[in-house]
């Protein structure tokens, strides 16, 4: 009997140890969910109108291509010529990063949460909601911040161009009229132009309209490398680099130039094939280094030509009573144009997600009708303040220094805190880096721009 209890008792004290010490394996995110395979990319399948991977691609560059590349000479003299080809390499490679890190992040919470599709708050808010628990109040505040600090830069940016659009044709117009126009009525005639620009209903639609902008923009720009190389004076006149402490004046040009943080998330909802946007050769890194190569040029070549003398935009540095001049602040002009209905489709898509559960019946009208409110009221903006541009560069400043760079690397380490950061850490360290990059460039930005308007009104 007693070498019964014995044995029971071992048992019982093996049966303790085997519950005391069993480990369980962490669960993947599938496991965890509770299903076998999810597979968020099918569901784009559904989609009624997706993007192929070449129109995303042409999206793309016309976000990334906007008139911000016209004052890269400006930013070379900053830099000068090779520390200006170095900082343009180090800026696309940070922005691009950030986009990276956007969107990986994405694909990594549609797997946790079985969805198909975010944007950009939606991610920001997700990942708080799944992550550690200091983090998850930070969520709804978080998202509510990226979305409308992505409408208000968006409004306020298309609002300008309505100004470089009527700009633009006024000095062309002027120059053969002979007398000068007044720019609140160029600006107001733009009206009805943009809101048919506006009323195309997707960016499956809207591809061929940034592929002539992107036409627009190449000629334009091709007329003005003519310009920049003929009768060009020695590179060596022009000193390889400045000192460091002017260049944090060039990332913060540059930074606003390329960063197209906004559009990056509807371009990947509307795609056939999220998966291809990132990778080595993904349709991101194909985009940024184009337009690298691209801003490189121009501010190369540009500093070149004119030195100190670059101007703001680098087409005030050419001749307006020649032809080749004109036709390419027309075509520019008519490029801005056509980027209008990609840049104002993030304030549209912002404007219809916070409205549509209020308007079942007859959704498409009211669609269309807040589409022609907001256009209205952005050209409306632009007439009644046409020097608008130093105030929306400070809010760009402020609002792309924080949604472009600071906040994905945020959502990365959020997303990523169950996980670990890597052999060393090196992802903390990675964003420490990035960090401190955002914070030069929200610093030196709103600089700049609080200079301007002081000029402006001084």
């Amino acid at each position: 009997m007693a070498s019964t209890n014995n044995i029971n008792n071992n048992n019982e004290e093996k049966m303790d140890m085997d519950i005391r010490y069993k480990f369980t394996t962490v669960k993947t995110d599938v496991e965890a969910n509770g299903t076998a395979q999810y597979d968020p990319f099918k569901e784009r399948l559904k989609l009624e109108h997706p993007t192929t991977d070449g129109e995303t691609l042409t999206h793309l560059l016309k976000a990334s291509l906007g008139t911000g590349i016209l004052a890269m000479p400006v930013a070379f003299s900053y830099a000068g010529l090779a520390g200006g080809i170095i900082a343009t390499v180090l800026t696309a490679f940070i922005c691009t990063h950030c986009a990276y890190v956007l969107v990986k992040c994405g694909h990594t919470l549609y797997r946790r949460t079985h969805r198909s599709a975010m944007s950009f708050s939606e991610i920001a808010e997700v990942a708080f909601a799944n992550g550690p628990a200091w983090g998850r109040s930070l969520g709804m505040p978080t998202s509510y911040c990226i979305r409308y600090g992505l409408f208000v830069t968006y409004f306020g940016t298309c609002a300008v161009y309505t100004v470089i659009i009527a700009n633009n044709f006024q000095q062309v117009i002027e120059h053969y009229y002979g007398e000068p126009l007044n720019l609140r009525v160029m600006i107001a005639l733009l009206l009805v132009p943009l809101i048919l620009l506006s009323w195309v209903p997707n960016l499956k639609y809207l591809a061929p309209v940034s592929m002539v902008a992107n036409l627009f923009m190449g000629v334009g720009l091709g007329i003005t490398f003519y310009y920049l190389v003929t009768d060009m004076p020695p590179v060596s006149d022009r000193p390889l680099f400045l000192p460091v402490m002017q260049w944090p004046a060039f990332f913060a040009i540059v930074i606003f130039a390329m960063e197209a943080i906004g559009v990056v998330m509807p371009l990947e909802n509307q795609m056939k094939t999220p998966q291809n946007f990132i990778g080595l050769c993904g349709v991101l890194n194909q985009g940024m280094s184009g337009v690298t190569l691209i801003y490189i040029l121009l501010g190369f070549l540009g500093y070149v030509k004119y030195g100190d003398k670059a101007m703001g935009s680098i087409t005030l540095n050419l001749p307006t009573h020649e032809i080749p001049a004109q036709a390419v602040k027309i075509l520019i002009a008519l490029a801005v144009y056509c980027t209008f209905g990609l840049q104002f489709y993030v304030c549209l898509d912002i404007g219809w997600v916070a409205i549509k559960d209020r308007f079942t019946k007859r959704p498409r009208l009211v669609e269309y009708v807040m589409r022609t409110i907001l256009v209205t009221a952005a050209v409306l903006l632009a007439v009644a303040v046409p020097t608008i541009g130093p105030f929306i560069g400070l809010i760009g400043a402020f609002c792309f220094s924080i949604l472009g760079l600071l906040i994905p690397i945020v959502i990365e380490m959020v997303t990523y805190w169950d996980e670990g950061f890597g052999p060393g850490n090196w992802i903390v360290w990675k964003n420490v880096v990035v960090a401190a990059f955002g914070m030069i460039a929200l610093v030196f930005g709103s600089k700049s721009s609080i200079q301007d308007i002081l000029d402006l009104y001084a």
